[in-house]
């Protein structure tokens, strides 16, 4: 554990492990810096993995102001995060929610990234009266989050069909996935659906064709809405692909992750052999 020191008087907190190439994990909505399931570990045996818990998750801040949590400082402090191992420059993998900010570090502070994996990710919603009625639908379950808690709230949240097919996963595997989601914080998680939620979230989809950094957007098969968003977004970025992962939903990384990792590193490694520094300061503390 590596707690980093943020503007606002809170810290980030960030796990590393591995060695190698620096590449930074965000997870998505509920999870932390530990969920990754075993996905983290393969990635680990070629890279330095830098797993970020996101604020409002984990053992990050939860501050009650919600400036923290937009956007665009939580992509500021996510390159923070990556800045305190000695990194100027790192691969990029994020999932869902950490799969949207890592899209918005790699359109905004493009300098930060060497190459994007995103998993089961969007540009935000491109219509504005979509996006509000958005917003008004997030800032309702962050109410709901606040007054039921957060066991009532995961309940709900492992009923959407959007995670049906981790149902077919190992009975200790959904048991930690589920204690990591009760391990939250109620006002941590209806800040971050107040604060990045996607209708709170800019559109990126008028600088998706601005973002260079080589990308594979990996979706799981049976999560047909994200695996066509997945085929949009590599259209409009130049340097991107889509990748669709066999008989996986939309946690692709936990239901299929050798499948993943031996994806994501022949992705990674692309990119190591074409690089001649690193892109970073040395190997970090």
């Amino acid at each position: 554990m590596t707690l980093v020191p943020l503007d606002g008087g809170f810290s980030l907190n960030v796990e590393r492990m591995g060695s190698g190439p620096p590449l930074v994990l965000l997870h998505g909505f509920t999870g932390s810096a530990t969920s990754w399931g075993p996905l983290a570990e393969m990635l680990a045996a070629r890279n330095t993995v830098i797993a970020v818990d996101i604020v409002g998750h984990g053992a990050s801040g939860k501050p009650d102001d919600l400036a923290p949590y937009a956007i665009d400082r939580a992509a500021r402090d996510a390159v923070a995060g990556m800045l305190a191992f000695g990194f100027r420059r790192s691969s990029w993998l994020g999932y869902s929610m950490g799969g949207r900010l890592a899209l918005y570090v790699a359109a905004t502070i493009p300098k930060a990234v060497d190459r994007l994996v995103l998993v089961g990710a969007s540009p935000g919603l491109a219509d504005p009266e979509e996006r509000e009625a958005r917003r008004a639908a997030d800032e309702a379950l962050a109410d709901r989050i606040e007054s039921e808690g957060v066991p009532a709230f995961v309940d709900y949240w492992e009923s959407l069909p959007l995670f049906e097919t981790q149902a077919r996963l190992p009975a200790g595997m959904k048991l930690a996935i589920r204690r990591g989601r009760l391990a939250n914080d109620a006002g941590g998680l209806a800040n971050s659906l107040r604060g990045m939620g996607t209708g709170a979230q800019p559109s990126l989809h008028d600088r998706l064709g601005d973002i260079e950094a080589p990308s594979l957007l990996l979706a799981g098969v049976r999560d047909a809405k994200f695996a066509a968003i997945a085929r949009e977004m590599a259209a409009a970025m130049p340097g991107a692909r889509a990748h669709l992962v066999p008989d996986a939903g939309h946690a692709a990384h936990i239901e299929k992750p050798a499948y993943c990792a031996r994806t994501i590193t022949a992705f990674l490694e692309e990119g190591a052999r074409e690089r001649s520094d690193g892109g970073s300061l040395g190997a970090g503390r």
